[in-house]
């Protein structure tokens, strides 16, 4: 037990140092580089008269943690979605949770404009409980049921439809949707802090029912009836699953717009060094998403500076080769 919970402790540590490191990192590199040293200094001692300080407090922090933020959300997401359904391909983007809440977002955009901002992550709530449901049902009615190759068809092609819908609506109505034209290709850029009051209470929520149903996640792994045995309540769980999934979702998208494969990549990387206890995959995909979505936004503002590239895209780029890879290993 002893030695169990320092491996705990120096995995936590890394974890943290990582985190630390990339937060760091992402807050130093820009348009005008800031030496780490001074990034350190800058978030101890603010000085109001030092120009370094003020972009270091009012642009590169808030991305920062908005970054931190999302990538735990999707992560956690991704990681309740495959314990829950017990498929390996599970992930918001796959099965359309992404698509619904973006559509949700831009209709809800179009009819009443900025004044949806206070309520937009209940909009997107509402879209990506839909597209879910949808899915499952399609799913479901195909022959053999809800497999995993079906629920991702089903899935792929329910984002196919809602993603055309969105780009229909931006066509004939070009001037009013261009604000949202690259927040719809996932991008951390742009202050946001704003926002995040209103998807703070979400999130809390998000995360706080992750964390109540990650033992009993475990024991589903080895099914239903096993779980029953167990004495777990297994609709109780579910339900529970789906507010966090629903609710973490949500605030990524009204935060970053649609940022694909971080729920897909991250809980199997997660599992590759905490074992198959959600106990511990729940809590460590919100580290590592968190350090991974730092990574990719810093890759997405270097790779081809001074232009900058939509960090969606480079979750895409980064994230399609494993799903192949995992298509092929798993089905």
């Amino acid at each position: 037990m002893i030695l169990r919970r320092v491996g705990e402790m120096g995995r936590f540590s890394v974890m943290a140092a990582v985190i630390a490191l990339f937060f760091a990192l992402h807050i130093s590199i820009g348009a005008k580089a800031i030496p780490v040293v001074d990034v350190f200094t800058a978030l101890i001692a603010r000085d109001e008269t030092v120009f370094d300080h003020i972009v270091v407090w009012d642009l590169r922090m808030p991305r920062a943690l908005i970054a931190m933020v999302v990538g735990a959300a999707l992560a956690v997401s991704g990681a309740l979605m495959q314990g829950i359904t017990r498929n390996p391909l599970a992930d918001p983007g796959l099965l359309g949770l992404l698509a619904g809440a973006s559509f949700a977002v831009v209709v809800g955009y179009g009819l009443w404009g900025s004044a949806i901002v206070p309520i937009m992550p209940l909009v997107a709530a509402g879209g990506a409980l839909a597209a879910a449901a949808l899915v499952f049902w399609i799913a479901t009615a195909a022959p053999g049921g809800a497999r995993p190759l079906t629920l991702i068809l089903a899935g792929a092609a329910i984002s196919a439809f809602l993603s055309a819908v969105i780009a229909a609506v931006q066509l004939l109505d070009q001037e009013n949707f261009e604000q949202l034209r690259v927040w719809l290709t996932g991008t951390i850029s742009g202050n946001r802090m704003d926002y995040m009051g209103w998807c703070l209470p979400w999130l809390g929520l998000g995360f706080l029912a992750a964390l109540a149903v990650a033992r009993q996640i475990t024991s589903l792994a080895m099914g239903d009836e096993v779980a029953i045995g167990l004495g777990v309540n297994v609709a109780q769980v579910k339900v529970l699953s789906l507010v966090a999934v629903v609710s973490l979702t949500a605030s990524a998208v009204t935060l970053s717009g649609p940022l694909g494969f971080i729920g897909l990549v991250i809980p199997h990387a997660v599992r590759l060094f905490v074992g198959t206890d959600y106990r511990f995959v729940v809590p460590y995909s919100a580290l590592v998403g968190a350090a991974y979505l730092l990574f990719v936004d810093i890759v997405a503002r270097v790779a081809l500076a001074p232009i900058e590239i939509s960090t969606g895209l480079v979750t895409s780029l980064l994230g399609a080769p494993f799903f192949v890879w995992l298509v092929r290993a798993k089905l």
